[in-house]
């Protein structure tokens, strides 16, 4: 009782006047709870917010079928046992919705009065800390008790979580179990985390099985002449046809639809059902030749030879003509066969990731990991676990066996920092080590782990204001800095847009039908968002047109910021108003001489001037024309 007043005190004074006594908390309560407050957690919140309808819940627990059938043996076994205890066990998915709740029935009538029911959503971002979804961010199992919780919604309750993983390592879902305080114990957890354990075992075992009798139903058409591969239910290609596997030697891996890289479309897709449990386990997919130069362009561009071996440079995007992406193509051929740090440098949204992907792709090292961190998204308290991992027994809570952080987890691989701008200075003189040393200690550890990776960083910010800042350091950024590539915004590679759109709209299988002026709309928009911003408009454009004949061009009006085009008349010579300047006379009767030769051809008179339309159309608006 006295260890649950002192937490409560803790958490009054840190909710009313910010000020925390953080020795006297878990490491990771102490992060939640900053994390929470700083997203705008009200911590005086009585109940769960969001709770799913019955038709969102029904497809929610469809898509995390799996997950389910996995756990359920598992939850069987243990609701007689937590049923005696008072406690109530629950399955969440990776999103934070809990798929379902089992144990005693009194408990779970208690649950429900704070809205801790199936189907609603307990994330940190939701509720504030608390195990379920803290054990969400932090990728480990931890145990959440009495006013250690953000809310006052949790402050009766004690709740143990652990993180389910796939096969690649991925969150899954998360396993709780949950009473009220005075019925809590320390045993939850480990119990959680041994249940955890096994259900992973069991899904592991279940995927190689589905993987083999994957191979077992297609296997007669693995050795012929036919396009055809199979892919898993994540849709990664588990196995190549004899013609796949000369034409395409590193096969192993890819999803189906990145061999369109090579030439390559779908014909046809045949589900394969197992025949243990009758379940889709995967697809069998014949491909043949792309039909068109368009189908062909709008995944990938043709291979771009690298140095003097020809081998194909592979980019996983769609590269458009202009000549600005061009010199990053350029740069990325020079320096992707090297050992060179590289940083690329670029505005948000303009594709930073996929140019560090291009970059390993095309190295010695294309057969060794990809490791993409994000290091504006780390709280700075778990920067230095989760880039270099900590032992068994670290703090409390850490998972066992210890973790292997990002640096080793990249061992023999790439390892891509995107925001490096945004690491702290503490952080900074521990990494310049790990890059001059190639070695590595995890949290807690005395032992150092050799590593062998490349760096490619990444940001948005300007490294050399932030070195004379003094919020960089300017050895790092010199070890960092070997070969700057810049990504381009998308208003210095407007000739791209239309290539952009198809490529999304095929790789999204979306039949839409665009105008050319429809482009014209796109190509004067400044794109503060790049390319990001681009895709997202058109994925609302494509939710606006469904079941619908809607014009592309209206409903792109309607967005902030877009205006429909003006319409491509002849401009008649006029005197210029008498508020112009000189130059600006000029260039208006250079405007309208273009538009006569042109028939009124807005796009023909910007080239014949040599402006970009987009140009050519605010000078229109500014003289009225």
């Amino acid at each position: 009782m006295l260890e649950t007043a002192l937490s409560l005190n803790i958490w009054k004074r840190f909710v009313n006047e910010g000020v925390l006594d953080a020795s006297r908390l878990n490491k990771r309560i102490v992060e939640s709870w900053y994390r929470s407050r700083d997203a705008r957690v009200n911590p005086h919140l009585d109940k769960g917010r969001l709770v799913l309808t019955n038709d969102r819940f029904h497809s929610q627990k469809k898509k995390n079928a799996l997950l389910r059938d996995m756990a359920q043996p598992h939850l069987e076994r243990m609701n007689g046992f937590i049923d005696d205890l008072g406690m109530i066990a629950l399955l969440i998915d990776p999103e934070g919705y809990v798929l379902s709740m089992t144990g005693n029935l009194h408990v779970r009538q208690e649950a429900g009065k704070i809205n801790f029911v199936e189907g609603v959503r307990w994330t940190e971002g939701e509720v504030g800390t608390n195990a379920i979804g803290t054990a969400l961010l932090a990728g480990e199992p931890l145990m959440v008790t009495g006013s250690e919780h953000y809310s006052i919604a949790s402050h009766r309750w004690s709740c143990s979580a652990a993180p389910i993983r796939g096969d690649d390592g991925q969150i899954i879902g998360v396993l709780d179990v949950s009473c009220p305080v005075d019925r809590a114990h320390p045993y939850m957890l480990g119990m959680v985390t041994s249940v955890a354990y096994a259900i992973e075992r069991d899904l592991s075992i279940r995927l190689h099985k589905d993987e083999m009798e994957l191979v077992r139903q297609t296997a007669d058409r693995l050795e012929t002449d036919q396009l055809v591969v199979v892919c898993s239910s994540k849709q990664t290609i588990v196995c190549a046809s004899r013609a796949i596997r000369r034409r395409i030697p590193a096969w192993a891996g890819l999803k189906a639809y990145e061999l369109a890289g090579f030439g390559l479309e779908t014909r046809i897709t045949v589900p394969v059902l197992s025949d243990s449990h009758g379940g889709l386990i995967g697809t069998c997919v014949y491909l043949q030749e792309a039909t068109s130069a368009a189908s062909k362009s709008v995944f990938f561009p043709q291979p771009v030879a690298v140095g003097e071996d020809s081998q194909s440079f592979v980019f996983q995007g769609e590269t458009g003509t202009s000549p600005a992406f061009r010199q990053t193509l350029d740069d990325l051929k020079r320096v992707a066969p090297t050992e060179a740090s590289v940083c690329i440098l670029g505005e948000t949204g303009t594709g930073k990731e996929l140019i560090a992907q291009a970059i390993h792709e095309n190295s010695p090292r294309r057969t060794g990991p990809f490791l993409a961190v994000n290091c504006g998204a780390i709280p700075k308290e778990l920067m230095e676990s989760e880039l270099f991992g900590y032992v068994e027994g670290a703090f409390t809570g850490a998972r066992r066996n210890g973790y292997k952080g990002k640096f080793e987890q990249a061992n023999g691989g790439t390892i891509f920092l995107d925001e490096i701008g945004e690491i702290p200075l503490s952080m900074q003189a521990a990494l310049l080590r790990v890059l001059q040393e190639r070695k590595v200690t995890p949290v807690g550890g005395t032992q150092e782990v050799p590593l062998d990776f490349r760096m490619i960083t990444a940001t948005h910010r300007d490294l050399r204001q932030l070195v004379r800042e003094g919020k960089f350091r300017e050895d790092l950024y010199y070890r960092l800095h070997v070969y700057p590539v810049k990504a381009p915004p998308l208003r210095e590679r407007r000739e791209d847009i239309p290539h952009l759109v198809r490529f999304y709209c095929s790789r999204k299988s979306w039949a839409i039908s665009f105008p050319e002026r429809f482009f014209d709309q796109l190509m004067q928009y400044d794109w503060p968002g790049n390319i990001r911003e681009l895709m997202n408009v058109l994925e609302r454009l494509h939710i606006m047109t469904q079941g619908a004949d809607t014009d592309p061009c209206e409903a792109l009006s309607r967005f902030d910021g877009f205006r429909p085009p003006p319409v491509s008349t002849p401009i008649e010579p006029s005197s210029p108003p008498m508020a112009l300047t000189l130059r600006e006379q000029i260039q208006m009767e250079q405007m309208t001489d273009a538009l006569q030769r042109t028939n009124g051809n807005v796009t023909a008179a910007a080239q014949m001037l040599g402006v970009p339309r987009s140009t050519f159309y605010k000078r229109l608006q500014k003289f009225n024309k």
